[in-house]
């Protein structure tokens, strides 16, 4: 019930061991890679994705008139939607996922920060109840002393989340994250929480199965972001000592246990520079970035859901699992890094994957296609493995200057600033590196891509001019090369991407 790579890699597994898959499409999405590689597709509507992937009673039906057993809800949509995960265990299907009560547990916040509390795991100070008033948030402002967040009771992803350093900013940010939580997640319920001041950002794997099994798979480190949302992920973490790993991966399988969690899930925290870790929230899914587990542990994740979902034992026990190498993930968003990470739309001309030894890429569109208003602009995830974390760094810059993509702006460069930046090769960075650091950097950037675009400029009005060009260094004499030269159209495609 889903679309893009999600799709992609769930279908993959399951043709791995032997299960028919019915890819359900949205009408602009009939020709897509996920449409393509299932056994069936089945149209659901319009491109909006109320009109298909948010639709519960088109994708029940789907299932049912396509004769499914089980509905897999991927991430994002309705991945964490407890409606959606009883609707479809009451019309006899499975789903692969946790139960609706586990999911209402985590995905209502304030609620989650009580069951964590309630099992000895510290959390951010803040309020464990939602906020209807707006003078009993401010008062609790105050209380907490500013900053504080503004986040929204359901949902994640970073949408709806507010930062508020003043008083008299908290009215605008109060409306600024109801509207947004609204239109996210159908859900306008907001708390607040203390700001932490650039902490960094550690999630833990959880799988549990029926048979009262609990297994975390180690750490992710994620505090590379923007708006609050993921765009780099390694593990494992250099944050962490052994002592702190084990508490911390305690803390993660108590929560699980908090609401009889079954199937894939993350718990997440916050680390300040004390070393104390809070708990943050519990993803209801898959991860976007689940390869790099995968890549470190070598278990898969969507199989081990599947297992779970048919009532078999997980395929390992938790001495089982060895974490080896160091592994990275960059997500290549189609956004403009040096403009606030603005979505950039458009046809992709040009993509090719770079791959190669140590590198997997899990994507979801290809040559020719299009990045829509109506979906996340994610195009692909690159992921490196290499038997240190010196190596994996070398191996993804070396992926990432391969990997080739025109049409829209993405987040390459931004990906090979970081992997070059001294704090990420340091592993010193925080969840305000692209504040702090990168933002500094990109003006001075902006500085000299205007120079560059003006040069080049002037040099492309002088070759369509078929004029003479004198070069610095040249007597004066010597005609350019331009002039004489023509190209075709393949070479003029070459000379822009190039350059």
């Amino acid at each position: 019930a889903n679309r893009g790579e999600i799709a992609v890699r769930i279908i993959r597994t399951c043709k791995e061991l032997g299960i028919e898959t019915v890819a359900v499409c949205s009408e602009v999405d009939r020709l897509s890679i996920h449409s393509q590689i299932a056994d069936r597709s089945y149209l659901l509507g319009g491109a909006s994705p109320s009109e298909s992937y948010l639709d519960i009673e088109k994708i029940v039906a789907a299932a049912r008139h396509t004769g499914c057993d089980a509905i897999h809800p991927g991430y994002g949509f309705l991945a964490e939607n407890a409606e959606f995960a009883e609707a479809v265990s009451q019309q006899g299907f499975t789903f692969v996922g946790p139960t609706a009560d586990a999911i209402r547990a985590m995905g209502d916040k304030p609620r989650a920060r009580k069951l964590a509390r309630s099992v000895g795991v510290p959390v951010v100070p803040g309020s464990d109840r939602d906020a209807e008033h707006d003078d009993d948030i401010s008062r609790g402002a105050r209380n907490l002393g500013y900053p504080v967040m503004v986040k929204p009771s359901a949902g994640g992803g970073g949408k709806g989340m507010r930062i508020v350093r003043s008083e008299k900013d908290l009215p605008s940010a109060l409306r600024g994250a109801r509207s947004e939580a609204l239109s996210a997640f159908g859900d306008d319920r907001v708390y607040i929480e203390k700001f932490l001041e650039s902490p960094c950002h550690i999630e833990f794997q959880v799988l549990a199965d029926a048979h009262g099994q609990i297994i975390q798979l180690g750490e992710r480190e994620c505090s590379i972001q923007r708006r609050h949302q993921k765009i780099i992920e390694e593990s494992p973490s250099r944050k962490l000592n052994q002592h702190l790993r084990e508490s911390m991966a305690k803390a993660a399988v108590l929560i699980a246990k908090s609401c009889n969690y079954l199937n894939a899930g993350t718990v997440e925290f916050l680390l300040d520079g004390g070393s104390n870790f809070y708990f943050l929230e519990m993803n209801t899914r898959l991860q976007v970035e689940h390869p790099v587990t995968e890549m470190v542990t070598g278990v898969d994740m969507v199989r081990e859901q599947l297992k779970i979902a048919q009532g078999e034992r997980l395929s390992f026990v938790p001495d089982d699992i060895r974490c080896r190498g160091h592994a990275i993930e960059c997500r290549i968003y189609a956004e403009d890094p040096y403009n606030s990470f603005f979505p950039s739309t458009g046809r992709l001309t040009r993509l090719r994957a770079a791959l190669g030894p140590g590198v997997r890429e899990d994507c979801g569109v290809e040559e020719g296609g299009e990045i829509m208003v109506y979906y996340d602009p994610l195009i692909s995830k690159l992921i490196a493995w290499s038997g240190t974390r010196e190596g994996a760094i070398a191996r993804m810059k070396r992926a990432l200057e391969e990997y080739q993509v025109s049409g829209v702006e993405t987040t390459v460069p931004f990906c090979l600033y970081v992997m070059d930046h001294p704090d990420f090769q340091a592993g010193t960075y925080d969840t305000g590196f692209v504040e702090h650091r990168f933002q500094v950097d990109s003006v001075a950037r902006e500085d000299a891509l205007t120079v560059v675009a003006a040069v080049s400029s002037a040099c492309l009005a002088e070759w369509e001019n078929r004029a003479s060009v004198v070069l610095p260094g040249f007597d004066g004499k010597t005609k350019s090369r331009w002039r004489s030269k023509r190209f075709d159209s393949r070479e003029e495609e070459r000379m822009r991407w190039h350059g």
